[in-house]
């Protein structure tokens, strides 16, 4: 399934739900949530919270749905704003590969590991 067409499920489960007519700042809010949650397991994973030291571990097994939360949220507020993702990403990275050229940032990295 491409990105139009997951794109295009999304918004019909929400229609279906009713969910198409909460406003964006909802939307947004409950977004910023759920990335919170990602925030976490990579809080735990890099250290900066100690597991037993005031702190539990997330459940490494839920990651994965907590990305697709993450996902349907933010393909909500792409439908809300009638935008064409699929489009706006292949024209951003065409953008992108002129700004940020491949071979200058594959020496910046090497430089960088020195």
């Amino acid at each position: 399934m491409d990105l139009s067409q997951i794109q295009k499920v999304i918004a019909e489960f929400e229609r279906e739900r009713g969910w198409d007519k909460f406003p964006a700042s909802q939307v947004f809010t409950h977004l910023i949530e759920e990335l919170g949650e990602i925030s976490r397991y990579i809080t735990v994973e890099e250290g900066y919270k100690a597991i037993g030291l005031g702190h539990n571990a997330p459940n490494r097994d839920d990651l994965p749905r907590e990305f697709a939360q993450v996902f349907s949220l933010f393909m909500q507020l792409v439908n809300h704003f009638d935008v064409d993702l699929e489009s706006s990403v292949l024209l951003e990275l065409e953008i992108m590969k002129e700004r940020f050229p491949a071979e200058e940032w594959t020496q910046y990295m090497k430089e960088r590991e020195s």
